[in-house]
């Protein structure tokens, strides 16, 4: 009986992609198959991927943040 696993890899910079399972056991015999994406992704900052996320930034500027977290100072010192 064959079992599928399937992964999804990032080659390392040096070429390897490492593969580890707990169903891999010593001994065992496994088929390897490798396909690549014919599109490469391109990377994205930091700012797209937060405003992809769901709620999107809480804030928009540093000022913002320092607002914030001088409310939340206060808030404890209550």
């Amino acid at each position: 009986m064959s079992i599928a696993i399937h992964f999804t890899a990032t080659v390392a910079p040096d070429g390897k992609i490492e593969i580890s399972a707990p169903e891999l056991r010593p001994g065992m015999t496994a088929n390897i198959t490798v396909t690549i994406d014919d599109k490469p992704q391109q990377k994205r900052g930091a700012l797209e991927i937060l405003a992809d996320m769901p709620g999107h930034q809480l804030f928009q500027t540093a000022e913002e943040v320092d607002d914030y977290i001088r409310a939340e100072r206060e808030a404890w010192e209550q």
